[in-house]
């Protein structure tokens, strides 16, 4: 059951299925809006379809990179919550997503009370702006 005051709408943007049904099924007994692509393309077709507040984008994708994924979707929609999934979790690599405008970074497989934590934390902050 989920303690924030309201679900949020999360596209959720991995080429691995088992991922995508692993998060959708979490954020789903959370409470939350699930919308699901699978590569670069159908992520931002997603994105404009379902209009998300936050997306969990995996960094390497067929199609398009995750890092080109964002900036596109940043030019669309400015205050979208954007968070990078990667497998990678060097400084570097953290630096680089957050350089390139994600406004958070997660390592697969990612620890579902961080995840929890970061989602109260945009809810209650109103870093996600309702798009309705």
């Amino acid at each position: 059951m989920s303690d924030l005051r309201e679900p949020l709408r999360i596209l959720i943007v991995d080429d691995c299925p088992d991922n995508r049904r692993a998060l959708r099924l979490l954020l789903r007994v959370w409470g939350h809006e699930v919308a699901e692509a699978a590569d670069g393309p159908e992520a931002l077709d997603q994105a404009a379809a379902f209009r998300p507040e936050v997306v969990l984008l995996d960094l390497r994708l067929p199609g398009l990179h995750g890092f080109e994924v964002a900036a596109r979707m940043r030019q669309r929609a400015p205050e979208l919550c954007l968070v990078a999934l990667s497998g990678c979790g060097q400084p570097g690599d953290v630096y680089n997503a957050l350089e390139a405008g994600f406004d958070h970074y997660l390592v697969k497989p990612c620890d579902p009370r961080q995840l929890h934590s970061l989602l109260r934390s945009l809810v209650y902050s109103n870093r996600c702006a309702a798009s309705s």
